[in-house]
């Protein structure tokens, strides 16, 4: 991808948007080129925020951070690391189910709303931001929000440009909270459950006292992918306790005898466990180094497995289950068969699914994004003419 502008400060960016506003033309907006992959857009030139580089603030003891949005992810974690904090959302590094070599961005992050594991128990990214700075359509610089949990200035602009993919504005410069990282994790393993049964299992586990803070399911066909094939045998249902040592440890053996009843348990201790949900964040077992079409589907947890059993009727697909259910990491073994996954999820009362990777004829075919009904399509398109009027900003991704 050849790269038109790499801004070195807002003022330049806001001056680059104003150029090519004035000549109304289109701009593609690019972090370290990882996110929206999928989503060629038609335009006249790209703008990287590669050098919009930095940690602007970091206060510990406040648990804040602001950086510039082309900051890399790993940079800020390392950072974090450091002081024994971390992003609670987990976001994903796509490198590995993308085949690509460049940075995740903390812009592109917060960008396309990335979430982990963990969303379950600490919201997703966008509800860690607390402020922004962004370049509008017209090349205008908006701040909102602020540096303090406290400050809900704009929070609603904040909501807003979380996960609008680039639509909406350039993000420039981003503050978010951060919490502390767990000093121990350990996993239980309840071995043996169809999908059915273990979206059942993980509902029950999920209202007991036990504070897991992430449930996946591991069907047969991924399990041996996971840990080096270190799983106990069949399929495997996995439940992540994090917190202090003496406590992660008395929970663990009684969310395992509580579990025992439904099948073979095992627990994991603090490397592997810890190894296991780094590998279900960035969904190992489909970085094949392939382009088998990868769909990333949100459902309701207790429709997820239903959707896979429909869809395995008709097609060769497969899957794992993350978010107690709830995100179905889906990969076909032949075409996209988008209408037949949407038409599926309607029925099953609705959710979202996004094609994660495709070849490119596949691409050039294919709806990215879930489409939208009728009057969410059109205030959709209210919102952005506020924002960009001319349309410049990577055309044609949302809608």
């Amino acid at each position: 991808m050849t790269v038109d502008f790499e801004p070195q400060s807002e003022e330049e960016a806001a001056e680059i948007v104003r150029a090519v506003a004035e000549r109304s033309a289109r701009l593609k907006l690019v972090g370290g080129g990882m996110r929206g992959i999928v989503a060629d857009v038609a335009a006249d030139a790209v703008l990287s925020t590669r050098r919009l580089c930095g940690i602007v603030s970091y206060n510990p003891a406040e648990m804040t951070m602001s950086a510039l949005s082309g900051t890399p992810v790993s940079e800020i974690e390392a950072v974090l690391t450091e002081r024994r904090q971390m992003l609670a959302f987990e976001p994903m590094d796509p490198r590995g189910i993308l085949g690509l070599t460049g940075e995740p961005t903390i812009g592109g992050v917060f960008a396309a709303n990335v979430s982990g594991p963990r969303r379950l128990s600490a919201g997703a990214a966008r509800d860690h931001l607390l402020g922004i700075r962004f370049v509008n359509g017209e090349g205008a610089v908006i701040k909102s929000g602020g540096r303090v949990m406290k400050n809900v200035t704009g929070l609603d602009l904040v909501k807003l440009l979380a996960g609008s993919h680039g639509t909406l504005g350039l993000l420039t410069e981003v503050t978010f909270k951060v919490l502390p990282l767990p000093p121990a994790s350990a996993t239980v393993v309840l071995s043996d459950l169809n999908d059915a049964e273990a979206a059942g299992a993980m509902a029950r586990v999920m209202a007991m006292p036990y504070e897991v803070s992430a449930a996946a399911h591991l069907p047969e066909s991924v399990r041996g992918r996971f840990l080096g094939g270190a799983l106990p045998d069949g399929p495997a249902t996995v439940l992540r306790l994090e917190g202090l040592t003496a406590t992660v440890s008395a929970r663990a053996e009684k969310l395992a005898q509580a579990c025992s009843v439904a099948g073979p348990v095992a627990v994991l201790e603090d490397g592997a466990s810890r190894k296991l949900w780094r590998e279900i964040r960035d969904v190992a077992p489909y970085a094949d180094g392939t382009e088998r079409a990868l769909w990333c589907i949100s459902i309701a947890p207790t429709s997820g497995h239903q959707l896979v059993a429909a869809l395995r009727l008709e097609t060769g697909v497969d899957a794992f289950y993350d978010w107690q259910g709830g995100r179905v990491w889906l990969r076909m073994e032949a075409d996209p068969e988008a209408a037949l996954i949407r038409r599926f999820i309607k029925a099953l009362g609705g959710g979202h699914a996004r094609l994660i990777r495709a070849s490119a004829a596949m691409r050039a075919a294919t709806p990215v994004f879930e489409p939208e009904a009728p009057a969410v399509a059109a205030l959709s398109a209210r919102v952005r003419e506020k924002f960009d009027p001319k349309g410049i900003f990577n055309p044609g991704l949302m809608g």
